[in-house]
């Protein structure tokens, strides 16, 4: 870029930002099977919300598609990380379908309450964005007896059958503020509402939240690494912008516009968690050529989670 501007003097860097285990080992098991069983291993929905990624495994062999219709009968195919609803695993074991579960296990403890609560004769309210794979997987542990609220007015207006056995679960990719003001929305509306024993919104999304909300503090700029259908990408976005930075969502240092930088002294990158560090490293390069001159990470959680390999890919 031949632009320069003398105000820029630093980037800074969250900590923790970029990859969580449920993605590293979303794309390890896609990588896995085509290394074990040769191309096309057949992907339902993307793997994870990232284009990038997506765009390396499909050169790799990987072949994405929305309906277990268009995969043969008998082939491989590999769930996405966000989790499927029962009847797509009813489905791909009527076409016998060799099926690689690559749901995040902090799905998977969702779907297990949803179930255990459904038994146990609940009605279940669920916090998140409607259309999004992982309400669509979640909502679809039961036919009946759940509901989704997206914000507080749903909350208002929300009528359920047995007020006095409800509970709530919400999707893993939250911002944990706005949640928060939904759960107080639920508990003051139904006083007898269970919650979940242990927060539903990941360790990975809460500590790269914390990691914007600190990064706030030492930046006049925000760049968050992502692409536009990242749930938890879009989360740190607005977190930045709720203390107060302008922030912008980039899937990589192609989309970056020198104009945001022009007023700025020091610039923060985060990332997703579906976005790789390459990406950072290639957007840190962009604002460094702009005319940062030093690079600082901020301290921050370091995560040591791994989650196993499904059967047959060990």
């Amino acid at each position: 870029m031949a632009v320069h501007f003398e105000k820029l003097q630093e980037v800074v860097l969250a900590e923790p930002r970029g990859f969580c285990a449920g993605v590293e080992r979303a794309i390890e098991i896609v990588e896995r099977a085509l290394e074990k069983f040769g191309a096309p291993i057949y992907v339902r929905h993307e793997i994870v919300h990232n284009d990038h990624v997506v765009a390396d495994l499909r050169e790799k062999g990987a072949i994405f598609v929305e309906d277990l219709e268009e995969v043969p009968l008998g082939a491989r195919v590999i769930m996405s990380a966000h989790g499927v609803a029962l009847r797509v695993r009813e489905h791909a074991a009527l076409r016998q379908l060799e099926v690689f579960d690559a749901t995040c296990p902090l799905v998977t403890k969702v779907h297990v309450e949803v179930k255990k609560l459904r038994a146990d004769g609940y009605e279940i309210v669920m916090i998140g964005h409607s259309g999004h794979p992982e309400v669509e997987g979640t909502m679809g542990q039961t036919d009946t007896g759940m509901y989704l609220v997206e914000d507080v007015q749903d909350v208002e207006t929300l009528e359920v059958k047995t007020p006095e056995k409800i509970a709530y679960v919400s999707q893993t990719t939250l911002s944990v503020d706005d949640t928060q003001v939904i759960v107080g929305a639920l508990q003051k509306k139904f006083p007898a509402i269970l919650a979940p024993k242990k927060s539903d919104i990941c360790y990975a999304t809460q500590n790269r939240q914390d990691a914007v909300k600190d990064m706030t503090k030492h930046v006049d700029v925000v760049l968050v690494v992502g692409s536009p259908t990242s749930s938890n990408s879009n989360r740190l976005r607005e977190v930045a912008e709720r203390f107060g930075v302008d922030a912008y969502l980039v899937g990589s240092a192609a989309e970056l516009k020198p104009e945001w930088l022009k007023e700025a002294a020091r610039v923060g990158i985060t990332a997703g968690a579906s976005a790789p560090e390459a990406l950072v490293q290639g957007l840190l390069a962009a604002v460094k050529e702009l005319g940062a001159a030093s690079v600082r990470k901020l301290p921050g959680v370091e995560e040591h989670v791994r989650f196993p390999m499904p059967k047959g890919l060990n």
